[in-house]
């Protein structure tokens, strides 16, 4: 199976449609953004129209203040799969969250479910001396301790409930995990300034065609600003203008500004996948390539 992944911006979205289109494809989200009810401006989702054209799964499935896993991802995902394979049609996966593509091709450990008052404790524990999870962390699990960026609060205290819900690390139980079928990843590429340019474009459309108002409608359904759905770029921004902490030609500009560093993180992320094929999509030829890719990688699973 063919998973097109790439940094935010670089197109997608409308190269996985025309894929689809040509192959009767049905497309699964691989976007942990775009599972969210309600927030379709600032997740950058296909339009409706775009739906209609090809089926998609994994988009707009739960709310922004329920709780979803990369756990529940996976097995949304191979639910998904198994469902399109039955009609006989192909599964095209599409997305540029990495953990959501490392849960299918390199798979997640099962169990150690989530404890909320283990969470708790941990945070409280953080919040009197900051610094704390780290060094519990790095003593526990330094493999796991070397792959969570510092400031990376919430995959910390994971990392350690898992291990005082198992007394095993959670680096050893992900090499012991499976992945969910064979996938191969196709990276969707620009030159960077154009890619940056891009992005700055698409932030003023957002903003154009009425991000912030999605922002406050959110806000005004009685949604907390401290969701997790809200950590994405573009909202939590936004929440800070319409607090009045920032005014609103800073707001665009730091909005452009993560999401090009955003990006930047992902194509670093995604360098990991050595057998990956990278395709430029200024190819005038990068379509044919995406489809012969699909084309043949279905052929031999027949």
């Amino acid at each position: 199976m063919i998973i097109l992944a790439g940094p935010t911006g670089v197109g997608k979205t409308d190269l996985a449609i025309e894929v689809a289109v040509r192959l009767g494809a049905e497309i699964v989200s691989v976007d942990s953004r775009q599972i969210y009810k309600h927030m379709d401006i600032g997740t950058a989702k296909p339009t409706l129209q775009q739906r209609q054209v090809v089926p998609h799964h994994l988009i707009d499935i739960v709310y922004p203040d329920e709780y979803y896993s990369v756990y529940n991802f996976r097995t949304d995902a191979v639910r998904a799969i198994e469902e399109i394979k039955k009609k006989g049609r192909l599964p095209l996966l599409v997305g540029g969250t990495g953990l959501y593509i490392d849960s299918l091709v390199r798979g997640i450990f099962e169990g150690a479910p989530r404890d909320e008052s283990i969470r708790q404790n941990l945070l409280e524990k953080e919040l009197k001396e900051p610094g704390s999870l780290r060094k519990m962390l790095e003593k526990i699990d330094p493999e796991a301790a070397s792959k969570i960026h510092v400031n990376d609060l919430k995959r910390t205290i994971r990392a350690i409930e898992v291990w005082l819900q198992t007394g095993r690390t959670i680096s050893e139980l992900q090499r012991n995990a499976k992945p969910a079928g064979n996938f191969r990843i196709v990276i969707l590429t620009r030159d960077r300034g154009e890619l940056y340019d891009r992005i700055n474009l698409r932030v003023e459309k957002m903003i154009k065609d009425g991000l912030i108002d999605e922002v406050k409608s959110l806000l005004e359904m009685g949604y907390s600003k401290d969701l997790n759905a809200f950590k994405t770029i573009g909202y939590q921004e936004v929440i800070e203008y319409l607090e009045g902490r920032e005014s609103f030609e800073r707001t665009v500009e730091k909005i452009k500004r993560n999401t090009r560093h955003f990006a930047r993180r992902q194509l670093i992320w995604f360098r990991k996948y050595r057998d990956s094929i990278w395709l430029d999509a200024n190819d005038e030829s990068v379509l044919e390539k995406v489809v012969k890719i699909v084309e043949e990688d279905a052929q031999k699973n027949l």
